[in-house]
């Protein structure tokens, strides 16, 4: 999605419109008010660039946005500014202009069955030339903002531009007289790299942890402080996983489970989100209640619903209620954290008529009760996780209904990395140790797995996360019931600080020989783009060090591949060698980021779109060459043999499913604000069939069949799509009327996450052989809380209507 909100940084000299609606502009004022622009550059003597503009401008049909590219060097094509383009739903902005300043806006197309549709056609795309017809988003300006002050920074909302700590100046919508709090610690000023790498511990066993052959943990979900920021700022609160059995282990990210092919693991996991006297503590970040959530306060008749209100409400202030999913894991519908079985704390003051469980959570706790004897406790759920499948990289992460983006940004997630079996390679080929545990302190790894996240804090050191909608697009309401736009979930949100392994910015000494890293973006909405640079901010970067990357979500690749950069959607994991060997002792290596701060279509950074801010979100961490203190015995990567993978036989079924994006319908609301993502069904004439989590299942593989599923992305933005239960094969890519494509060299062998591009098929292929009830998603959590999730039924009927 992209925020519409007018933004305009000030670069110089001219002055900036200083009026505006803060959505998406009228095409009449769009024009306008670029050739308003236009007529103030030629006065001020650059009449050059203001002919350029203008020229192209009056040259575009009458009813289309004024499109100019001139920050890439181009104009758009056109076939993009013409009628016949307009005649296709689709959304269309201006692009970055030069000159004294930059203007981002957007105007959407047209509406179906009473709600506005996002839909592609391929000669869009191809007008577009991948992204260059992209627009931009203004929100980067406003999420770098930073100033000192209390725990909030309010702004009001005058008449006119206002001009933020960074220079940029917020144009508020014409007639709006809201505020809004935006995250008050500048980025720039956090210091980096003083603060060293935390490598995640093991988390440790339950006592008599391996009966009956089952390595047992218990681990909870607490509320605690830690130090995120570095140690001249103050502490964070955070929630986090932690063992029972040792307050010392609950830490963000959570401690690494290490488990083993073919061996079951059984987790306990516990709601201990309560304070010193046993009372449910609230969450940390803003709940918006109009979303088709968990909703506790709807009792047994209402949860796992939308709620209706007669005025707009505030944030759910409630027990905050988890279920955990093994993201990744080939898990019974009974432990894969079902979204709709989640749980609320055991506390001693849950409000009278509160739904303690999710709609879900009986039937599954009798049916796991039946399989292995055990019942669940108040507050808990037991999952166990047979492990029959490949070594891999996975990690656990809460999946409550319409609450991951708030979950998971307050800290619950970790790392489950399982090892052994004919998918693995025996010890010493790869970097070692890893760790494990009873390690003595000082213990040097050379195999460290590394989640990466942005997140945005206020000066106190809490975070920060948008507790109402005009922060995505200053559109200041009416919101639900007065109109259909939810009052504080945020389409999308891009933090303004980079987090590794729970510290921003850290430092890594390293021995002059090879490491092996385990990548994960856990960012909310963020893409990754990764490079191992010599400078921290110079742009375009070149790579000083090559990611030999070996494995991907499901496990090692056919073969190793060679990458000077990584892309990283939401939820994916590249496993890669980083060869540090013949480096002199004290050289500095920067690893940073060239993805966007906007939402990712696809193409070069730089050059389709803007890269991630150098000086904060376009930096990650470094790495500092030490003296040798090992031996490296591991494998050269170009000289790896990696386990052979099994291709998976002929599908028997494909289905045709879609990625859709659904605007305002209300007259009150400016054309082109996004209230909702959706998936779908694709019709017999190939237009999107738009499904909520509420309606009827309409995927329900046989069991044991093999299917293969199209994923038709109409939106504008790539979109990371999970599927639970299975590891699928990227079968191939496909252009709307064009060409199949293959999957990329790293998407070889098997994966649980794919990016489906815009304007464009996703193919994949995946064998569905456990019975019951699964999911299947976007990985943008902001859009899986707000309908792009579906579930999907394997083999046969449910015994309970839900």
């Amino acid at each position: 999605m992209r925020a519409g909100v007018l933004v305009v940084r000030l670069w110089g000299r001219g002055s900036a419109p200083t009026r505006r609606d803060s959505r998406a502009t009228s095409l009449t004022t769009c024009r306008n008010l670029h050739l308003e622009r236009a007529e103030r550059v030629r006065q001020q003597g650059d009449g050059s660039s203001c002919k350029i503009e203008a020229d192209a401008i009056r040259h575009t049909e009458p009813g289309a946005l004024g499109c100019m590219t001139r920050r890439l060097g181009q104009s758009l094509d056109e076939a993009v500014c013409s009628n016949e383009f307009w005649s296709w739903p689709r959304r269309c902005a201006a692009r970055t202009l030069p000159g004294p300043c930059s203007l981002t806006t957007r105007q959407t197309g047209s509406t179906t069955h009473g709600v506005r549709v996002l839909t592609f056609r391929q000669e869009m795309i191809e007008a577009l030339g991948l992204q260059k017809a992209r627009e931009m988003i203004a929100r980067r300006d406003l999420l770098v903002t930073g100033a000192a002050g209390g725990a909030a920074l309010v702004l009001p909302r005058p008449e006119g531009a206002m001009a933020l700590p960074d220079g940029t100046a917020v144009t508020p919508r014409a007639g709006s007289a809201g505020t809004f709090p935006v995250p008050t610690l500048d980025p720039t000023t956090v210091p980096k790299y003083v603060t060293d790498l935390v490598i995640p511990p093991v988390m440790p066993k339950a006592r008599h942890s391996q009966r009956h052959g089952i390595d047992t943990y218990v681990i909870g979900v607490r509320q605690f402080s830690q130090q995120v920021l570095p140690p001249t700022l103050p502490s964070t609160t955070v929630w986090g996983y932690g063992s029972l059995e040792d307050r010392n282990t609950f830490n963000y990210p959570s401690f690494t489970i290490e488990a083993r092919v073919d061996r079951p693991v059984r987790v306990t996991w516990v709601n201990d989100l309560v304070d010193s006297r046993g009372r449910f503590l609230p969450h940390l970040l803003a709940v918006d209640p109009t979303l088709h959530w968990a909703n506790p306060p709807g009792g047994e008749a209402g949860r796992d619903s939308r709620p209706t209100f007669t005025s707009t409400p505030g944030p759910y202030t409630g027990p905050v209620p988890i279920v955990t999913h093994l993201h990744g894991g080939h898990s019974t519908e009974e432990s894969d954290g079902y979204t709709e079985a989640w749980y609320l704390p055991r506390a001693k003051n849950i409000p009278r008529g509160f739904a303690t469980v999710g709609s879900f959570y009986n039937e599954f706790r009798e049916e796991f009760a039946h399989a292995h004897g055990l019942e669940w406790e108040p507050g808990t759920a037991t999952f166990q996780y047979a492990n029959d499948q490949r070594a891999a990289t996975l990690w656990f992460h809460d999946h409550t209904l319409g609450m991951t983006r708030l979950n998971v940004y307050a800290g619950p997630a970790g790392f489950y990395l399982l090892r052994g079996g004919e998918s693995d390679l025996p010890k010493g080929v790869l970097p070692g140790p890893a760790p494990a545990f009873g390690d003595p302190p000082g213990t040097r790894y050379h195999e460290i797995p590394l989640v990466i996240q942005d997140r945005s804090f206020n000066s106190d050191g809490s975070l920060f996360y948008p507790t109402s909608r005009e922060f995505f697009d200053g559109f200041p309401g009416p919101y639900i019931p007065t109109t259909d736009v939810p009052p504080i979930w945020n389409p999308e949100f891009f933090a303004n600080t980079m987090v590794v392994n729970g510290r921003t910015w850290p430092k890594l000494e390293v021995e002059p020989r090879r490491y092996r890293l385990r990548f994960l973006n856990g960012c909310n909405a963020r893409f990754l783009i990764l490079k191992i640079a010599d400078s921290p901010t110079a742009r375009p970067a070149q790579s000083a060090l090559p990611f030999w990357q070996i494995g991907n979500e499901g496990g090692f690749l056919p073969a190793p591949v060679r990458q000077e950069r990584l892309l990283l959607a939401n939820a994916e994991r590249a496993d890669v060698i980083v060869d540090f060997t013949g480096i002199p002792e004290g050289t500095e290596l920067y690893l940073i980021n060239e993805g966007a701060d906007e939402p990712f279509g696809r193409g070069e950074p730089g050059v389709d779109f803007p890269v991630a801010d150098p000086a904060t979100t376009g930096q990650v961490m470094k790495f500092v060459v030490g003296p040798p203190a090992s031996k490296d015995t591991s494998v050269p990567p170009d000289q790896l043999r990696l386990p052979r993978t099994r291709p998976l036989g002929s599908p028997s079924v494909t289905r045709r499913l879609s990625l859709n994006e659904v605007q305002s319908s209300s007259p009150q609301v400016p054309p082109g604000t996004p209230v909702q993502t959706l998936l779908g069904t694709v019709d017999s004439v190939g237009n999107p069939v738009l499904l909520g989590w509420a309606d009827p299942v309409t995927e329900n593989p046989r069991l044991n069949a093999t299917e293969t599923w199209e994923l038709y992305n109409f939106t504008v933005d790539a979109h990371p799509i999970h599927i639970h239960e299975v590891a699928f094969e990227v079968v191939n890519r496909q252009p709307f009327d064009g060409s199949p494509i293959p999957p990329e060299s790293w998407e070889r062998g098997f994966k649980d996450t794919v990016i489906a591009y815009p304007g464009e098929i996703t193919r994949v292929k995946a064998r569905f052989d456990h019975p019951g009830r699964f999911v299947w998603h976007c990985h943008i959590v902001e859009h899986e809380d707000n309908e792009m999730m579906r579930p999907y039924h394997i083999g046969g009927r449910r015994k309970k209507d839900h």
